[in-house]
């Protein structure tokens, strides 16, 4: 018996019966020969994190463009953040951690540069619009691994796709990732706008604080466990109302005080008009793209190509490549 199996063993014996196990997934659209020391989950985990798409995360917005000190997320820590909600949601309810994790890593590979204000431009002017989820999916399936994608398996791929949007993921491992995300970046947020000064303490409506706690670290708690009391041996992963309903009025909170802050988003419109005028730029001098987005341009068109090249940007690259196309060098005497 390989390592593989006896991991595969232990998931039959130990988990939930409505958790989803490794030896039970639908697999790949390519057939592999299993690993003997990895379940397909915990493969698929491996082949995200040592993705490019991955690394790049490091280096892109999650809320706030380009602060000011070393303590605000990226859209890498925030992934890592939700990796770790979604594993304790997933542990509690004896769901298969693994497939949680991987999910949970490569939800937001196809984010935007500059975050959710690249994604709204970008949704705006690329034909059929642009959603991240749906970007992400296409990084593991198509970008990934020169253009052959990650083949990750069925439920990995549908949990990464479900993380937002109008569809659930089959598995409770998915739909913990979806409410994980929820829960981390809406605790996260607070905390940086709490740092950067965009909101106080006593902003926050009491409310919140008086079910939800006062702290950070409050707050995810009281989430995590209230999801993990409700939903188990429900076969779906819910809140209560009173927590449900807490959770809604912050995220109201967020979005009146610190979404749609002009002092914290008053960047914003320079990062998309730079965007906007790569794309521009890219459209009419495709034979500038680097050569693997050509060959997508040949087999799905330019706007595509366009698309996947700009999306795949950090926030230092896109700038790096606006100051190189369109800012005029200083002119030195040889």
């Amino acid at each position: 018996m390989t390592i593989r199996e006896e991991l595969e063993g232990r998931e039959r014996k130990d988990l939930s019966p409505l958790a989803c196990l490794a030896a039970e997934s639908r697999g790949r659209e390519r057939g592999e020969e299993p690993c003997p020391v990895r379940t397909c989950f915990q493969r698929d985990t491996d082949r995200i994190v040592h993705s490019k798409a991955f690394r790049r995360l490091k280096h892109k917005t999650q809320v706030f463009l380009q602060p000011q000190g070393d303590h605000y997320r990226t859209r890498m820590t925030h992934t890592l953040e939700v990796a770790r909600v979604a594993r304790t949601i997933a542990r509690g309810l004896g769901l298969n951690e693994d497939l949680t994790e991987a999910a949970a890593l490569g939800h937001d590979l196809g984010h935007t540069p500059f975050g959710h204000a690249g994604e709204r431009l970008l949704n705006e002017i690329m034909p059929g619009g642009f959603r991240h989820n749906e970007q992400s999916l296409r990084v593991v399936e198509r970008l990934e691994n020169d253009g052959a994608g990650l083949n990750l398996t069925y439920e990995v791929r549908r949990g990464i796709l479900c993380h937002s949007g109008p569809e659930l993921a089959e598995t409770l491992e998915g739909r913990a990732v979806r409410i994980a995300d929820k829960i981390a970046y809406l605790s996260a947020d607070i905390d940086d706008a709490l740092r950067g000064g965009i909101i106080y303490p006593l902003d926050i409506p009491a409310e919140v604080g008086q079910v939800l706690g006062v702290r950070h670290s409050e707050r995810i708690n009281t989430l995590v466990t209230d999801i993990i009391d409700t939903s188990r041996g429900k076969g779906d992963i819910l809140q209560s109302p009173e927590k449900k309903g807490a959770m809604a009025l912050l995220r109201e909170f967020m979005f009146a005080s610190v979404y749609l802050n002009p002092m914290a988003k008053g960047e914003e419109g320079k990062a998309q008009e730079m965007i906007r005028m790569l794309y521009r730029y890219y459209m009419d001098h495709a034979d500038k793209l680097p050569e693997e987005f050509q060959s997508i341009e040949l087999q799905e068109g330019r706007e595509r190509a366009v698309c996947d090249y700009i999306a795949g940007m950090t926030d230092a690259y896109a700038v790096e490549m606006y100051q190189e196309l369109f800012i005029p060098k200083a002119w030195t005497v040889m």
